[in-house]
């Protein structure tokens, strides 16, 4: 059963050792990076949840949930002020194929709606225009592209439902 652990000592060195195909590396940034840019984010008042991605005990990706802004960042989306943003996702190259993908954008949703930085309206995402698997995959989980960009990146968006249309 696929399953979220947040990155610790423990488990850092097998979560760095995931990598995508050569093909793929275009698309998404290494592990180590998005594990320094977490730790920078959180070191600028930021918020930043690195998970890995395990199926049982057997880790086979990484995703990273980002919420708002921190004080570094000043060429952010204006999405990005007060939501949730899916920053990362990766599954290695081993697993791929198996639906890990799938399954991990609802764990991460399924996080981002325990609100653990409070409500927000939006969960977003970025992707590479070129990256039809994520476009694809993204769509069916009810992100829009929203014609912005961030840098070179496509933003999508997936509105969330508040607290209070739940109950």
């Amino acid at each position: 059963m696929l399953r979220l652990e947040k990155v610790n000592g423990k488990n850092v060195r097998d979560i760095l050792k995931l990598k995508v195909s050569k093909e793929q590396e275009k698309n998404v940034a290494a592990n180590d990076i998005s594990i320094i840019e977490a730790y920078t984010a959180v070191n600028a008042h930021g918020h930043a949840f690195p998970f890995g991605i395990y199926n049982d005990d057997t880790p086979v990706g990484f995703l990273m949930i980002g919420y708002d802004v921190d004080d570094d960042w000043e060429d952010a989306p204006a999405v990005a002020k007060g939501n949730y943003n899916l920053w990362r996702l990766m599954i290695d190259a081993s697993y791929q194929k198996n639906g890990y993908g799938r399954q991990a954008v609802q764990l991460a949703l399924d996080f981002i709606r325990t609100y653990p930085c409070g409500e927000a309206e939006y969960c977003w995402l970025s992707y590479e225009p070129e990256n039809r698997i994520a476009r694809r995959l993204y769509r069916s989980f009810g992100f829009v592209e929203t014609g912005d960009m961030d840098g070179e990146e496509v933003i999508a968006v997936l509105k969330l439902r508040k607290i209070k249309e739940i109950r």
